[in-house]
């Protein structure tokens, strides 16, 4: 019966999974503080610009840690190394910024943009985030993080589709569509004097 091969198996790689847990064992507070300073701001700015909502974007990244830190087979930094922790975050993050799309929508006062109280005049934005807010929010939530994860993470294609669990052929294909039509954007804000139509 083919079940019965299957258990060995299964207990094989669980002893294996064991034994390199011995030789690197989980991060201690130590190394956790200093993985969580050197990743923590990205992974906000990450999530603020795939979600569009700061306060969203805190709750998500703090919940990633969390499952960061339980998850029975994250990346050890010492076995790993750092960069494979923080791909394994990001795809952490990406998940639950998925769940958090895919629930049902309750009206509130929270998602009501703070731009909406804010006094006229008093804004005080960066060139950047004036130019490219409004184009990125006419954007598909998948092309922010596409163009967020390339550009500001500077991942490679294939960091992408192990963050964003897509099949690394297709980036390519999604990243030249996501920079055509966010140029084609600017363009139009351009043309129009600063506002993207």
């Amino acid at each position: 019966m083919p079940w019965e091969f299957a258990i060995p198996d299964a207990l094989a790689r669980e002893t294996q999974i064991a034994a390199s847990r011995a030789a690197f064992p989980p991060m201690d507070s130590e190394a956790f503080a200093g993985f969580y300073e050197r990743s923590s701001r990205p992974l906000w700015a990450y999530l603020v610009r795939a979600s569009g909502d700061p306060p969203l974007a805190e709750d998500l990244m703090q919940e990633s840690y969390v499952r960061f830190l339980c998850a029975a087979h994250a990346p050890s930094l010492a076995a790993e190394g750092e960069v494979a922790a923080r791909l394994y975050l990001f795809r952490i993050a990406t998940n639950l910024l998925r769940d958090h799309w895919r629930r049902p929508r309750a009206a509130s006062i929270d998602e009501i943009p703070e731009e909406f109280f804010a006094v006229p005049g008093t804004e005080a934005q960066s060139d950047s985030r004036a130019v490219l807010g409004p184009a990125l929010k006419q954007m598909k939530a998948r092309e922010r993080q596409l163009l967020w994860l390339a550009h500001a993470e500077g991942y490679s294609h294939r960091d992408i589709a192990v963050v964003m669990g897509l099949a690394a052929p297709s980036i390519r294909l999604l990243l030249f569509r996501a920079r055509r039509k966010i140029a084609k954007l600017l363009r139009v804000q351009d043309a129009r004097g600063g506002r993207v139509l």
